[in-house]
Formats: structure tokens, sequence, C-alpha cells
């Protein structure tokens, strides 16, 4: 994706308040000096538009619709995307509970997926790439095929090479370091906010 669209994505969620400063506990325990909450993108129609074609454009140019059976959105925050990425595109949509119901089918998989099927599935933002992963093995569990992974933000801290592992690709809109960069450029950030988040990417890495 060029500069420019960085940019613009950066200012969105400047604008949005989805980018926040502090000290943070992640999903995985972990304490982090800065937190990405795209759950409050939905609630600004214009940004949600915006962000759903900035994943469009990941899709088209690094995964290709046509090897899209279905698209699969990971709860909570990857839903909103998913499904709209899903109706705009007439493909299928299912999503992927973290735990199988205790009732009924007793499946983690909402949504019909037949075996063979080619699933892509969306996410808001990957960081070690557990959730993602977890999702692919429910998947694939069931018969489906999961070969690409989308988020909008990857914070480079291992999700990539995670999934790389179990023969997944993640495409992301943006990374975390150029994110950083686009913010600071705009002066959103400081430098010394800058530093930090390279150096929790850094330190995750290491």
């Amino acid at each position: 994706m060029v500069d420019e669209s960085r940019v613009e994505l950066a200012r969105l969620m400047l604008k949005t308040g989805a980018v926040k400063f502090g000290v943070f506990t992640l999903t995985s325990g972990k304490l982090s000096p800065y937190y990405v909450d795209l759950r409050v993108i939905p609630s600004y129609p214009s940004a949600l538009r915006r962000v759903v074609d900035m994943y469009q454009k990941v899709i088209e140019e690094n995964v290709g619709l046509h090897v899209v059976d279905r698209v699969a959105g990971v709860p909570v925050a990857g839903i909103p995307f998913a499904s709209i990425v899903a109706y705009n595109n007439l493909k299928p949509f299912l999503y992927v509970r973290k735990e199988a119901k205790p009732h009924g089918r007793e499946r983690r998989i909402e949504g019909v997926l037949k075996p063979g099927d080619r699933v892509l599935i969306v996410d808001d933002l990957a960081t070690t790439g557990k959730s993602s992963l977890s999702a692919v093995e429910a998947i694939q569990a069931e018969g489906g095929v999961v070969e690409h992974v989308v988020v909008l933000v990857d914070r480079e801290e291992g999700a990539a090479e995670a999934l790389a592992e179990r023969g997944v690709r993640l495409h992301a809109v943006t990374g975390v370091g150029d994110l950083a960069d686009r913010l600071f450029e705009i002066g959103a950030i400081t430098e010394e906010q800058r530093r930090e988040i390279l150096a929790q990417r850094a330190r995750k890495k290491a």
C-alpha cells in the first residue's frame, strides 16, 4: 500500500482513538506501552468504509479473490471487518468461536463450511498470532483450507513467523513500525513514543 494510504490510516486511527499510550495488559497477559483498539472503528462509518477499502486492496493485491471460497471473522473485533469484506465480494461468511458452545452442534465454526473450502481469515490485528492460529486450526479441523490471514495492523511481535510455520501467510494493511513512523510524521506522537513502539516490537521478536 502506498505511503499516502498509510498516512490516511494513521490519521483515522488517531481521530477515532484507536491507538493509545500508557501501560496496558494485552490478551496474552504481557504489558505494552501502547494499545491498538480497532473495536472503535465501526462506530465511525466513514472511517469504517475507508478501512474496509484498505482491506480490499490488500486482499486483491496479495491474495486474490479467485482463491477465496469463504471469508471467516475472528471474534470479536475481526467480525465487522470480515463480514463487510464477505458481503462486498459476494463470499459466504462464517466466524470462529474461541471455544465450542456447550450445546447444539458443539462446534466452533458458525456458518456453512464444506471440506476443501478455501477460507480467508480476516481479523483486526495480529500480535503473536495465537488467535489467528486457533482459528486456522478450527477451520482445518472441519476440512477447510487456510493459506492466508489478513489484518489491519500487524504488531510485528511474531505472528507472521508463527503462521508461516503452519503454511499460512499473514498480510497486513500496515505494520506497527510503519504506523509509528506515520504518526510521528504527522505530529501525533513524540519521538520517545515512537521509540517505545519500536522497542516493544524488538523485545517481543527477540
